[in-house]
This record gives C-alpha cells, structure tokens and sequence, in this order.
C-alpha cells in the first residue's frame, strides 16, 4: 500500500498530514476499498524514512474523520462508510466530478505546477465558497 504514500521532507506541508490526506485520497477514489489493510504503524513509518509517532498521528486523525479503524488482530483498515459520508470507498464519486479533477489534475501538470500549489489553489477556491 505504501506505493501510494510518499513524503517530502522538503514541503510546507507536515509529513503526517500528507500521509493523511495521501490515504484519504485514495479511500476517496476507491484506490482503498473498504476493509483493506494499511500498514502497520511501525512498518510505513521504515518504508518512508520517518518516525512512527508521524506515521501514527496520520491514522488517529484518519481515525478521527472514520475513514480508518483499528481492529484487534485485524490491524488497521478501511472503515465502512457512514451514512452521508460520500465520495468515500464503496460511493461511486459522479463522473462529471472524477472528469473535472482529471481536468484540473492534467491542466496543473502542463502548467508545471506542484502538487502542493495545485492543492493550495483548490483550497483556496473552496474557502472562497
């Protein structure tokens, strides 16, 4: 899983909260189905070079918002959807949206805009309502 998951140390961003939203993303997108299994703690933080406090404050947030729950003997995995939680594994997100995000995605990238601008720029527009 942690193929998906990358951190730069070089980003405004803290490592953890990429993490966070690397994983979200990809729940969001159905990259991570429900009931998947991350990694352990232990296990991404090695993978990615970073300690495991950083790797484990990245699920108790994931935790926090339900996308991920811990489970006995199971590990940690992708939490079913709640009611009203859409665009989260198992809700097909509409394709009108899944074509804008490929749009804007593509249109950033002929633009050689960094990923942390483009994200910047999408924040920015949602605050602005």
């Amino acid at each position: 899983m942690n193929a998906g998951v990358s951190v730069d140390l070089r980003s405004a961003t803290p490592p953890y909260e990429q993490i966070r939203s690397q994983i979200s993303s990809l729940i969001a997108t159905g990259d991570l189905a429900v009931g998947s299994r991350l990694p352990t703690v232990r296990s991404l933080a090695a993978d990615l070079g970073i300690a495991a406090g950083t790797v484990n404050r990245a699920y108790k947030e994931l935790e926090a918002a339900g996308l991920i729950e811990s489970r006995r003997r199971n590990g940690t995995v992708v939490a079913q959807p709640s009611p009203g939680r859409s665009g989260q594994a198992g809700v097909p997100l509409p394709d009108a949206v899944t074509a804008a995000v490929d749009l804007l995605v593509n249109a950033g990238r002929d633009a050689r805009l960094s990923d942390e601008l483009l994200l910047d720029l999408v924040r920015g527009k949602l605050r602005k309502g």
